[in-house]
């Protein structure tokens, strides 16, 4: 890859052959909001662009032979890691290699000051890999890891330790040979992988393929682990606020809102947002209401409501419901949408937490939950938490609304933070059975549900959500029965 003399910190090929993993240009990189963001770095030779070369199961980043490096700049990979649990979006960044005398290929002072740079551009950061070679003891790590601390702020480190193919009797017997010096050099690390990053040829043993293999799910686990992107959904009856709300949380606006009561989500939406030092991804949902769904907009839901599930399965689950409603009477067009998500949905897995909206006239917000929240056990509505909000936004600066706005800010986080925390959700497993549950609440709630024969269905399984043609005629078969 050639360097360009005039961005040194970035680098960027226009090879868009590399099958899961993209190269992209710095810039950009660094506005995206909705991908894990991954810092590799380390000595020169340490292995970093063959540890991307593991991670992305390609062997398109060049790599030296030697402890001569081969990084200029900073280089964007955009990957999809595809773990146990979920798939994650992520963006590598291989880093120049440190240490290299004023005769290599990037000075060491240069190679520190971008590394610093890099922490001063990015928005945001969630892992920082600390690649080091496997001959090397923990006295070797220090100084790097002294440079590090310096900039890195919260952000996790986790030690990758390459080179390794050949270490009996296994490649951990690093870490149990240097652990204890680790720690008494006042190192902490967030994880650590004993890995080979080593290119597999055809006459490779099995052992080594294995190790590698094995190497490839180590890293992939300390980025799962160290990029916990939590999954929101939020629904309620269209016209409460539910996208609102959602800009409400970002601190700007990222989603469309209507004025009106007609929904703006004519599909589901999803948001990546960060703050407190969290990341989550909002879905906003279609919004279901009175009057009654036609048949039409029964066969849209369906289709909006399958692929939703099975988005939410790939990317691991569901941590929180935020159910939105606007400040009313409690009825029981709220209590099926509320048995539709928590109930056939989530199988009453996930914790549901309440916001109600429309609320900037009040004096105290809060006085509406002290007055109404018994009518909510009458219809057997029960929630882990609530927050008493506006979600208007535009309202003239220092008024009362106004500050309700701001306060209901600081209220939904909190709500947000509090019950999407790590341990609250249960298992949750999706599939066709969840879709038929999701599928049979939402016939009930039709106006005319018997005129939907299955000949309407199977086509619109088929053609619209990509089912095979057996799995929609059994799909369309339980649900109309």
């Amino acid at each position: 890859m050639s360097p360009s003399p005039t961005r040194p910190s970035t680098s960027h090929t226009s090879d868009q052959s590399v099958v899961g993993c993209k190269y992209i240009e710095f810039e950009e990189a660094s506005r995206r909001k909705d991908t894990c963001n991954v810092i590799i770095f380390g000595q020169t030779g340490a292995g970093k662009s063959s540890l991307v070369n593991l991670i992305t199961k390609t062997q398109k980043v060049p790599t030296s032979p030697d402890a001569e490096g081969c990084t200029r700049q900073t280089t964007v990979y955009e990957h999809d890691v595809v773990t146990q649990n979920k798939t994650i979006k992520v963006q590598l960044f291989d880093t120049a290699g440190l240490d290299e005398g004023s005769q290599g290929t990037v000075p060491n002072p240069q190679a520190e000051n971008a590394l610093k740079k890099l922490f001063q551009t990015l928005p945001k950061i969630h892992i920082l890999m600390y690649c080091v070679q496997g001959t090397k003891d923990a006295s070797a790590l220090r100084r790097n890891y002294k440079l590090l601390s310096e900039v890195k702020g919260n952000v996790p480190v986790v030690l990758i330790v390459t080179g390794l193919e050949q270490r009996e009797p296994g490649m951990e017997e690093w870490w149990r040979n240097n652990e204890r010096s680790i720690s008494d050099l006042r190192m902490n690390f967030a994880g650590h992988a004993c890995i080979t990053a080593l290119t597999i040829n055809e006459g490779d043993t099995n052992k080594i393929k294995q190790r590698r293999e094995q190497s490839y799910r180590a890293v992939c686990d300390l980025i799962e682990q160290c990029c916990p992107i939590k999954n929101i959904v939020l629904f309620g009856a269209s016209g409460v606020g539910k996208s609102s709300v959602v800009n409400l949380m970002a601190g700007k606006e990222v989603a469309k809102t209507s004025l009106g009561m007609k929904s703006c989500t004519l599909h589901w939406q999803d948001y990546a947002i960060d703050f407190d030092g969290e990341s989550y991804k909002v879905f906003d949902t279609v919004g279901l209401e009175e009057p009654q769904l036609g048949i039409k907009d029964y066969l849209i839901s369906v289709e909006n409501a399958y692929r939703l599930v099975k988005e939410l399965d790939r990317q691991g689950g569901i941590d929180l419901l935020l159910f939105c409603i606007r400040a009313g009477r409690v009825t029981a067009t709220l209590q099926s949408n509320y048995r539709l998500f928590h109930e056939f949905l989530c199988e009453k897995k996930v914790p549901v937490v309440l916001a109600i909206t429309n609320l900037e006239r009040e004096q105290r917000m809060e006085d509406w939950w002290d007055q109404e929240h018994n009518n909510f056990n009458r219809y057997q509505i029960q929630v882990a938490g609530h927050a008493c909000i506006t979600a208007a936004n535009g309202l003239q600066a220092g008024t009362q609304m106004a500050d309700h706005y701001e306060e209901s800010r600081v209220i939904i986080r909190e709500l947000v933070k509090r019950f999407a925390a790590d341990g609250q959700k249960q298992a949750w497993i999706g599939g066709h059975n969840l879709f038929v549950s999701l599928m049979r609440r939402l016939k009930e709630l039709l106006t005319g549900g018997s005129h939907l024969t299955r000949k309407d269905l199977v086509p619109h399984l088929t053609k619209r959500c990509g089912i095979s043609p057996d799995v929609a005629k059994e799909l369309a078969n339980m649900i109309k029965h």
